[in-house]
């Protein structure tokens, strides 16, 4: 099966539309203030607009409450917890009925076991390339670290891929990859997504 598309790090009212009109099957926007790509104050109709595209909100260590705040506000899907939430964190979330990807920073010496205690409380997970900040380093990891990865729970694969990892996408074999996060590799500048490149990506994997 193929995997899923997700465009991530949103911004532009005109350049959501564009992305919008590619249909992919998840659009995401950041909420965390230190970030290149965030969202500032984001238009609540634009993102309801966006009609069978599961919306993510990314946040980095909110709190319940704000997470609560932007579900309700935005009707986000999903909330994407990007920073050091632990799995009893997850769990006040799960409870509260959202639906969660919780990422996590991968490099090769990558404990998957630390994902037990998270996956009775999270929809996906997320694999992102491990880096000083909480994401943003548009570079891939050693894929062949997910091998360790026992496939229990579908996963997002992140962390700087482009166009040049086509070929190699397509080798990824026997991988519980439910989507592909797409990103800084696809910008004209920081938020404003390249729709050509965009379309050639989709056309290049069929997704």
């Amino acid at each position: 099966m193929k995997p899923k598309l997700k465009v991530c790090g949103m911004k532009y009212s005109d350049n959501v539309k564009e992305v919008a009109a590619l249909a992919p099957d998840y659009i995401g926007f950041i909420f965390y203030p230190k970030s290149q790509r965030y969202v500032g104050d984001l238009d609540e109709q634009l993102v309801k607009d966006l009609g069978n595209i599961k919306k993510v909100a990314v946040v980095v260590n909110a709190s319940v409450v704000e997470i609560e705040e932007k579900v309700k506000r935005y009707s986000f899907d999903y909330i994407q917890l990007h920073g050091d939430e632990t799995a009893e964190f997850c769990k006040q979330v799960h409870n509260k009925g959202i639906h969660s990807i919780k990422a996590f920073q991968v490099d090769d010496n990558f404990d998957f076991k630390l994902l037990d205690s998270y996956k009775s409380y999270c929809d996906f997970f997320l694999f992102d390339t491990k880096s000083e900040g909480y994401g943003g380093a548009g570079k891939s990891f050693n894929w062949d670290v997910l091998k360790k990865y026992n496939n229990e729970k579908p996963f997002f694969l992140s962390g700087g891929i482009g166009l040049e990892n086509v070929e190699e996408i397509k080798k990824l074999k026997g991988l519980n990859i439910h989507a592909l996060d797409i990103n800084s590799k696809f910008e004209i500048e920081p938020a404003l997504k390249d729709i050509n490149k965009i379309k050639e990506f989709i056309k290049l994997l069929q997704l």
